[in-house]
């Protein structure tokens, strides 16, 4: 393992920060004091702990995730950018996040103009990570809260009204869009969200199968159904270009 694959955690006045790869110490006060900006603004009160993965050589692009309490619920940003602009950019997206939890009335910006898709055709690429996750049982609604609070692109979690695993993700043309592992009609709930259902079939795919669709077809991420064990799993690109795969936890595995 090379020295820029190491994490390295430092603890300041503002919070803790984990960075990996080129970053410095004048980077990371940055964001830091970006950060508790923001956290000052919203009234809150919890540390931020923030991560940075700055490029192998001083001055390239980086990786910047922010993690944070608001309001008795976690919230996540992460963005990409150029190291000079990336505390601007995580402070942003995070005011951002903030004021629509604050408010219904506020809408997420779709297409993102910060956060491209990871979508391009690449060779076959490992997957590098297992995530076993306890998957939140619920409407589409509840769903897309939760994926928004994280920032995530998509969601995997089990819609309540079919016991189905189930995605949700950022797509038009209304903003969000769904895709269950069976059925194809809209949810008889929506509780004032608008969405559309993806209208294709469900893949039943192995791991393998799965990383060489998307890589091949130059996917951001693929929802599909476990050939084996029945149940959903979601497939997603990292921006190192590996892979990370969620899985629904089981009473072996952790959570």
């Amino acid at each position: 393992m090379s020295i820029s694959e190491l994490w390295s955690t430092r603890t300041v006045t503002e919070g803790e920060c984990t960075t990996r790869g080129s970053v410095e110490p004048i980077q990371i006060n940055r964001v830091m004091r970006a950060i508790d900006r923001v956290l000052r603004c919203h009234h809150v009160d919890e540390p931020a702990r923030v991560r940075l993965t700055g490029a192998p050589c001083s001055g390239g692009p980086m990786l910047a995730q922010a993690n944070v309490v608001f309001r008795n619920r976690p919230v996540r940003v992460q963005v990409p950018g150029p190291s000079g602009f990336i505390a601007t950019f995580l402070a942003d997206r995070l005011d951002r996040g903030f004021a629509r939890l604050n408010s219904d009335a506020v809408p997420r910006y779709w297409p993102d103009p910060a956060r491209p898709p990871l979508a391009a055709p690449s060779d076959e690429e490992p997957i590098v990570r297992r995530k076993h996750c306890a998957l939140l049982i619920g409407t589409p609604a509840d769903a897309v809260r939760v994926m928004d609070a994280m920032d995530y692109d998509a969601y995997l979690f089990t819609d309540a009204e079919t016991g189905e695993d189930a995605v949700v993700y950022w797509a038009g043309p209304l903003g969000v869009r769904m895709a269950r592992q069976q059925q194809r009609q809209l949810p008889e709930v929506l509780s004032g969200l608008s969405l559309t259902m993806n209208p294709l079939p469900t893949p039943r795919l192995t791991e393998a199968e799965a990383a060489a669709r998307l890589c091949r077809y130059g996917l951001p991420f693929l929802f599909c159904t476990d050939p084996s064990g029945g149940r959903g799993r979601l497939l997603y690109r990292r921006y190192d270009g590996a892979l990370t795969i969620v899985l629904p936890a089981t009473g072996g595995e952790p959570a």
